[in-house]
């Protein structure tokens, strides 16, 4: 699932069950104040993140959160953290590494101010005092992921000539590269060199010739 697509909120439903990342808030009541602890390990049901780098599928995502009764409804803090996958935009090679960021979302109870007062897109909402964070977690990981991602941060690249990754070519890997202004002297410097034959490249009869000239001089 994109990043863009986890812009368009879900709507409100009420066939929300808790597990994986809806989480129930029962428990709190609504004395603001009361905190509850929850840690919990979550499967990606499909992969999250971007074109080039993302969690993959089947992935398991660790969830270590605070929930907080407050006057307008349930604030969620916390760290989510998971496994990334992706294709380095320099070198092109596939590497995985980890992302962890943190969350820090309200969700406002159904008659508080704040959902009466604020547009459906501009706050997340608790229903049947239940917390869907799936569009929070997609949201956080799609601004947390790199758009051009590296397998290193010191990756450098494909060579331009040829194309061969430049960590495996090493640093004596290079090509001679004529500059275009002194292309045209190289090509005539060469043509010559090919229409002047040198003394070895004399014809027979020209070999005789000379030799006859010099008995005579002897003489």
């Amino acid at each position: 699932m994109s990043a863009g697509s986890a812009a368009r909120r879900r709507p409100a439903s009420h066939g929300l069950q808790v597990g994986g990342f809806v989480l129930d808030a029962r428990s709190l009541g609504r004395r603001p104040g009361t905190m509850r602890e929850l840690r919990r390990e979550v499967t990606a049901t499909e992969r999250i993140g971007l074109d080039l780098v993302h969690i993959p599928e089947g992935a398991t995502i660790d969830l270590d959160l605070t929930l907080q009764a407050v006057s307008e409804g349930v604030l969620v803090t916390g760290t989510v953290s998971a496994p990334v996958a992706g294709e380095c935009s320099r070198c092109l090679e596939s590497f995985t590494d980890a992302v962890e960021l943190s969350i820090t979302e309200l969700f406002a109870y159904p008659d508080s101010a704040t959902e009466q007062t604020t547009e459906e897109d501009d706050v997340h909402r608790l229903v049947d005092d239940l917390i869907d964070l799936e569009p929070v977690v997609i949201d956080a990981i799609g601004l947390e992921l790199p758009l051009q991602p590296l397998c290193t941060p010191d990756c450098a690249g494909l060579c331009p000539e040829c194309g061969v990754r430049m960590a495996i070519a090493g640093s004596g890997h290079g090509h001679e590269i004529l500059d275009p202004r002194w292309a045209g002297l190289a090509k005539f410097a060469s043509d010559a060199d090919v229409a002047s034959p040198g003394p070895q490249d004399h014809p027979p009869s020209d070999r005789a010739a000379d030799q006859a000239r010099s008995r005579t001089e002897e003489k």
